[in-house]
């Protein structure tokens, strides 16, 4: 069972560990845990924050020029 919190903007957020699974059996494995807002009319993709791929030593998957809600552009990796 998943258990997370509302918290005082309202937002319904989930912890998650996140763990390079290509370094199972490591002892120099690293972990990171982030808090996640669920969306419940999610569809797409998920990302991490730079912070968070470079600290448990991810591989980059992509980068790419996103629109945001007020219009403005700038680059996801």
């Amino acid at each position: 069972m998943m258990q997370g919190v509302v918290d005082s903007s309202c937002e319904a957020t989930l912890s998650h560990i996140v763990v390079n699974t290509n370094s199972v059996g490591n002892t120099n494995q690293q972990r990171q845990v982030i808090n996640a807002v669920i969306d419940t009319g999610f569809n797409g993709f998920l990302t991490l924050p730079s912070t968070v791929i470079t600290a448990v030593n991810l591989p980059w998957n992509a980068s790419d020029i996103v629109t945001l809600g007020d219009g403005s552009e700038t680059t996801f990796d």
